[in-house]
């Protein structure tokens, strides 16, 4: 676990060092938030494709990386907001709710984050001992939080779709694995 826990800090680092060298280009804030935010989109998928490999696998293992990944996703993502609200909006409140109201994708990528917060603040296992069969319920907000970061990455694109388009199908595929488990849990394996 410490060594996938170190690679998971790797981006962190890569952006570190790019921004020492001088090498995030014209604007660092801009690439800045762009590496954090798909990064924090990675996590995500990696934190929901573990369950899919822990099937195919029929073993438990991959299971105990989940917790990292999904509070990595929230660390990323939390990245990428606090330089929206450093560079761009200064940390005023009265600029995040004008940023809000005028820019429909900065809300939703807003909500996909109110969304993840309750998950990571009860990430731990007295947090899960606490809530019990609640805890379960409260981790489904991961699906919706997933489809508001898809369309917040989507709907702020200016040129290029391809890239959005592809976290799109690869979250679309892994919720729909879900969802088809869910229906007919009798022709799955495991």
């Amino acid at each position: 676990r410490a060594t996938v826990f170190a690679l998971c800090l790797l981006p962190l680092l890569g952006i570190v060092l790019s921004l020492q060298s001088g090498g995030l280009g014209p604007d660092p804030a801009e690439a800045i938030m762009g590496i954090s935010g798909e990064w924090g989109l990675r996590f995500l998928a990696l934190t929901l494709f573990v369950t899919v490999l822990r099937t195919w696998l029929d073993r438990p293992w991959p299971m105990h990386l989940r917790r990292m990944f999904g509070l990595y996703a929230f660390f990323y993502a939390t990245m990428h907001l606090a330089t929206f609200c450093h560079f761009y909006i200064g940390w005023a409140a009265a600029l995040l709710l004008e940023e809000l109201t005028e820019r429909p994708y900065i809300t939703l990528g807003f909500l996909s984050w109110l969304l993840l917060l309750p998950l990571a603040l009860s990430s731990t296992r007295r947090a899960r001992r606490h809530l019990g069969r609640k805890w379960l319920l409260l981790h489904r907000l991961v699906y919706p939080a997933v489809v508001l970061a898809c369309v917040h990455l989507v709907w702020q694109v200016r040129t290029d779709a391809g890239e959005a388009v592809v976290y799109s199908l690869l979250f679309a595929l892994l919720l729909g694995w879900r969802l088809r488990r869910r229906m007919f849990p009798a022709t799955q394996p495991g």
